[in-house]
């Protein structure tokens, strides 16, 4: 396996730094499924007050929280609506239907992004028992990089309300959103019912997330995390990790916003490359099949860490990656270009 020295696979390679260690090595810690770790205590109290939210919890993952969000608005045969691209509908391993027996409805994406408001409410169904119930409408942003607008999202919270329906956030990178966008996070999560935030991405912690929302859903979300096997005791050395995180690296995410675009226009330069102008942090490329495969191995071999297949790449910028991690890329990048 070839050594990455330059490492752009995503933002949930990054390692915690000095500081970071320095607070999970002293974090106070007590055994959180009896509720007594004072660290993990007050991460959720923090996420709950800077979402202007009721209740948190913090999990192990992502995948957990979003099945956790799934599972507190759904009973068994009910149905929850997402996009045909979703995160939580594509990779994360079925767990809605197989742990939950929740049914998804996919729906198709519009080219940017967004599901249409018309085909949302087409998709809801009606009550009637040949149907699975309709409970929530689960909305990811940003989407593959992009920051959908507050003004969509408001579009979709207006279909729910009429149907008395529940709205979820898969908010992994809602800081990076926010910070695209210019808002508070308390206003871009304030149609949500419950939100699902990453610390191990962008915000550059190495484990957890946190799933913010109404109490009696985060009540139902805590006792289900317990039967998934998410009840861990002296996690605060953990959430330690994610205080540190929410304290030094929330407003350094325009550095990595900064840095995507940087890459984005020098991959441009080359004809052969189709580059997406980034929202945020990640730069999507297009090319022929044959030249992509070329291509990833040259870097590859180089040291240079990316995702992608069948002549698209994915190159995520973040806190392990400086400007001269992009120089070194873009460098290796002109040297290809110039030998084919």
């Amino acid at each position: 396996m070839n050594t990455i020295r330059h490492d752009f696979r995503s933002d949930t390679v990054t390692r915690p730094g000095a500081g970071m260690r320095a607070a999970m090595a002293e974090a106070e810690v007590g055994d959180d499924v009896f509720g007594d770790d004072p660290t993990v205590n007050r991460l959720e109290q923090r996420m709950a007050g800077m979402l202007g939210k009721d209740a948190a919890l913090f999990v192990p993952s992502g995948t957990m929280s979003n099945l956790l969000a799934l599972m507190s608005h759904c009973g068994r045969g009910d149905e929850y609506i997402a996009g045909q691209k979703a995160h939580l509908y594509v990779n994360e391993a079925g767990g809605a239907a197989v742990l939950g027996s929740i049914q998804p409805q996919p729906i198709a994406h519009q080219a940017d992004g967004t599901l249409a408001l018309d085909d949302i409410e087409a998709a809801i169904k009606p009550d009637d028992s040949h149907y699975a119930r309709t409970r929530v409408i689960a909305l990811e942003n940003t989407f593959g990089g992009r920051a959908l607008p507050m003004d969509y999202m408001l579009g979709v919270a207006d279909i729910v309300r009429r149907h008395g329906l529940g709205l979820h956030l898969d908010g992994a990178r809602a800081f990076n959103a926010c910070a695209a966008l210019g808002m508070d996070i308390g206003d871009f999560v304030a149609p949500f019912d419950t939100v699902s935030i990453c610390l191990s991405k962008g915000l550059g912690a190495p484990v957890g997330s946190v799933l913010i929302g109404r109490r009696d859903l985060i009540g139902m979300a805590r006792r289900n995390r317990k039967m998934l096997g998410g009840g861990l005791r002296q996690s605060g050395i953990l959430a330690a990790a994610g205080l540190y995180a929410l304290e030094n690296n929330v407003g350094r995410l325009a550095d990595d916003h900064r840095r995507a675009k940087m890459l984005a226009e020098g991959l441009a330069r080359h004809d052969a490359l189709r580059v997406a102008t980034p929202d945020t942090n990640i730069v999507w490329v297009d090319m022929d099949a044959e030249l992509g495969q070329r291509f990833t191995a040259f870097l590859s071999e180089n040291g240079v860490g990316i995702t992608g297949h069948y002549g698209q790449q994915r190159w995520v910028t973040h806190l392990d990656v400086g400007e001269d991690d992009v120089a070194a890329a873009l460098d290796l990048v002109d040297r290809f270009f110039g030998q084919h």
